[in-house]
């Protein structure tokens, strides 16, 4: 990350100086301001320059292949980290052997992770693009599975088999699924119902279907 510091009569002034050598924006780049300044008394006496330090700010996919590079590691895995970039999402693939263990049960441990990269970015001021993690296309496979679970669980419900169907415990990204998959069905509805991480989506008959 390229740094440097600036020193004029105001932290205004130093910042625009920094961004002149930078030749950047403010919205390229992290600002600390080191030192105010001081006017100083009668005539400037005792008067202290601000003092600002201008860091031009990691590129996002740049940022989140080292982090992702540092977890993986941490984790005793050696993957590539694939990174493509479109409109305002981030998508990163895995690729390696026994990725199993970055997946994790129901893919709980691919979404913490992916909630962590998010939290990262954004805490370098990076709030405009979103990032999505995936590994051997898990995300597609997971998503069909759980757009076939819907279908059939309202199957059951439209041929009586029963008036309400509870599911296990989703995360909130798999609960979005279900309720989009159903969401136009004229038989029935969806809702969420208990507290995370046991959160579950439950299946009812609409009571104004007609069959």
């Amino acid at each position: 990350m390229e740094t440097i510091e600036r020193s004029a009569k105001t932290v205004e002034l130093a910042i625009e100086e920094a961004l002149k050598a930078l030749g950047a924006s403010k919205e390229e780049v992290e600002i600390s301001v080191i030192d105010e300044g001081s006017k100083g008394g009668i005539f400037g006496i005792g008067s202290r320059p601000a003092v600002v330090k201008v860091s031009r700010r990691e590129e996002p996919a740049v940022l989140v292949k080292n982090f992702l590079r540092e977890v993986t590691l941490s984790m005793g895995l050696r993957v590539e980290i694939e990174v493509k970039v479109k409109e305002k999402r981030m998508y990163v693939d895995f690729v390696g052997e026994n990725l199993g263990i970055l997946i994790g049960k129901r893919g709980q441990t691919l979404d913490s992770l992916q909630y962590l990269t998010n939290l990262v970015i954004n805490g370098k001021g990076i709030r405009d693009i979103n990032v999505i993690l995936d590994t051997g296309s898990y995300r597609k496979r997971r998503r069909d599975t759980l757009e076939t679970l819907a279908r059939s669980v309202a199957r059951k419900i439209k041929d009586r088999h029963s008036k309400k169907i509870a599911l296990e415990p989703m995360s909130r990204f798999e609960r979005h699924i279900i309720h989009t998959a159903l969401q136009n069905d004229r038989f029935v509805n969806t809702t969420s119902e208990g507290d995370e991480p046991n959160r579950y989506v439950v299946v009812t008959e609409k009571k104004h279907g007609k069959y």
